[in-house]
């Protein structure tokens, strides 16, 4: 059963009451009466910023707009059809 804070009207006192998620709020302490109202609070853990996922896996996309002109990838250069990884000891000597 979740816990829930509520407040005293009259002294302003916080409680901790444990009651279902299905029960109405309450409306006075079960044990003592006095009026109280369900104040709502914080969670634990707050996530901020844009998100770590859009802005920390995927490149950033430029757009044509702030660069006046055609901005397109430079060609890869290759090597003449042989690989450099296979010097490193791929087992061939």
């Amino acid at each position: 059963m979740p816990t829930y804070l509520y407040k005293n009207i009259d002294t302003g006192e916080i409680y901790e009451l444990r009651q279902s998620m299905r029960d109405d709020a309450y409306t006075a302490h079960p044990e003592t009466g006095v009026q109280v109202k369900r104040v709502l609070a914080r969670p634990s853990i707050a996530f901020k910023g844009s998100g770590f996922y859009a802005n920390d896996s995927r490149p950033r996309e430029k757009s044509e707009a702030s660069g006046g002109g055609e901005s397109k990838p430079a060609p890869k250069a290759e090597s003449g059809g042989k690989s450099e990884s296979k010097s490193k000891g791929g087992g061939e000597g």
